[in-house]
């Protein structure tokens, strides 16, 4: 039997460049690679060399017509910034692959290597790879060159509180580190009694003065001054100034409202203590623990101020202390706290102990104080107050001493305290003695407040060693198992910008 061999699968042929007679596949044109890419250049038209705007001070690259945008070297951006000036040019051929090729970083050198392809004679589709070389061009933008004049802001934000304890403010510089807020800020310049922040354009300023009377009470005014006017484009240029007044109520303040607010609030006693200022002032009445929110709305309807300032502070002993059971609340009375404990207290100064007298108040503190504890408060039975609602109350309403909280080992305390925070970088007018030891104090509220703590980023300080949760004293510290429960706590541990957020 006879196998009839399977057909020879079909082969191409092979045809003759036209030019220079290679044998060579058919195709459309009938020239090889080397003929065509003789004869045509799909990359003409394309330039080969351009320069881009590169400015030294911000490190930002010019997107013409005016946008100044931060690219890193072989970047995503920097190859879309690059690619846009040879657009128009890349319209007429067809981009298949783009990429940097390595230059050195102070060569001032980018070289872009691109991959077209483009259909040219009868149809044959030519590839072609070649290389677009940039130049930097150190450029300063508007944005430097106005910072290098000295008259660079565009708005400027001024925040003020009348007080002569700064607690609110660290409390404030604590939120703007946390928002991020002090980003977009030229300079910070502190005065006596505030802060005044910079801005480039007016939005940044408005998003700072939303911020603020978000978080704390206040109100706020806006005016602004016209620097100069093109007749011919109709362009008018302004300078903005946002005032931003805060209540000139601290921690610890005791205030005395007035009659009518204090009836709004439920009948509470018109002498009251400031336990916490936050995006409201948080009032407690010492004699029933009858507690209190006052908006800034509510402050400037019904305006009060602080009656003795933190150094008038004066250190008590208890000679007795007896709590006391709550009573009924009466119809209308206000909400009270449940964190404190209301109680009688026989007290007497550390300065008059060679004396028998002493002073009788009630206060708040009843669940932290005991017999022989040192406290610290404001004498009312010996002080002479020029206040209109204390001036028009009567003297059996007004309590001889308000204690406002239990002293501590401050020198202890510090020594031991195992975290720290962040400042704000600004511009200082001078130095106060009085700072160091106001700053200490709000530290020490952060310790003893919950609520505030939430609020604020707090670090690790590896300098010093992590020990017991409390002092020899019984003075609450924050433990590294608090931090991680209960703050927003970062690793920190060299002072550096690497500190990741553990609990967000």
């Amino acid at each position: 039997m006879e196998y009839l061999a399977a057909p020879a699968a079909p082969t191409q042929g092979s045809i003759l460049c036209c030019h220079c007679g290679v044998p060579i596949p058919p195709n459309p044109a009938n020239m090889c690679v080397g003929c065509l890419r003789a004869r045509v250049d799909i990359t003409e038209g394309i330039p080969k060399q351009l320069s881009v705007s590169f400015c030294k001070q911000c490190e930002r690259y010019l997107q013409p017509p005016g946008t100044w945008i931060q690219c890193a070297l072989e970047s995503r951006e920097l190859l879309a910034l690059c690619l846009k000036k040879i657009k128009a040019s890349l319209s007429k051929v067809r981009l298949i692959d783009a990429g940097f090729i390595w230059t050195e970083p102070h060569s001032k050198r980018l070289k872009l290597k691109l991959t077209v392809q483009k259909e040219v004679i009868n149809g044959a589709v030519l590839q072609q790879v070649f290389v677009v070389e940039y130049l930097i061009q150190s450029q300063m933008c508007e944005d430097c060159h106005r910072i290098e004049a000295k008259d660079f802001w565009k708005a400027v934000v001024q925040v003020r509180q009348k007080t002569l304890h700064k607690k609110t403010f660290y409390y404030l510089e604590q939120l703007i580190l946390k928002h991020r807020l002090h980003q977009n800020t030229l300079r910070i310049k502190e005065i006596h009694d505030g802060l005044d922040f910079y801005y480039s354009s007016k939005q940044h300023a408005q998003k700072m003065v939303d911020f603020l009377q978000c978080t704390v009470p206040s109100r706020s005014k806006s005016s602004q001054r016209l620097t100069s006017h093109d007749v011919h484009s109709n362009v008018y240029n302004y300078k903005s100034t946002f005032s931003v007044e805060i209540v000139p109520v601290c921690k610890d303040n005791v205030v005395c409202l007035s009659p009518k607010l204090a009836q709004s609030l439920g009948n509470m006693s018109q002498i009251c203590v400031c336990i916490r200022v936050t995006s409201t002032v948080h009032l407690i009445d010492p004699s029933t623990l009858q507690i209190a929110e006052i908006d800034g709305n509510t402050y400037w309807r019904h305006p009060f101020n602080s009656l003795f300032n933190p150094k008038q502070l004066e250190e008590f002993i208890v000679m007795d202390i007896n709590r006391v059971q709550e009573k009924k609340k009466p119809a209308g009375a206000g909400a009270r706290s449940n964190k404190h404990t209301l109680a009688e207290a026989w007290v007497k100064k550390t300065s008059e102990l060679n004396t028998d007298h002493q002073y009788f108040c009630c206060t708040h503190l009843g669940h932290i104080l005991n017999p022989g504890d040192l406290v610290l408060g404001f004498d009312l039975a010996n002080c002479n107050l020029n206040d209109e609602f204390v001036n028009k109350m009567s003297p059996h309403n007004i309590p001889d001493v308000v204690l406002i909280k239990k002293s501590y080992d401050r020198a202890k305390r510090q020594h031991r305290r195992n975290w720290k925070l962040k400042e704000l970088e600004r511009d200082r007018e001078g130095t106060d003695t009085d700072d160091e030891r106001q700053y200490q104090d709000f530290l020490e509220d952060l310790e003893e407040d919950e609520a505030i703590r939430k609020n604020v980023n707090i670090y690790r300080n590896a300098d010093i060693p992590v020990e017991s949760d409390t002092d020899d004293d019984g003075a609450p510290r924050i433990s590294l198992a608090e931090m991680l429960e209960d703050l927003h706590i970062s690793e920190d541990a060299t002072g550096g910008e690497g500190a990741n957020m553990m609990t967000e």
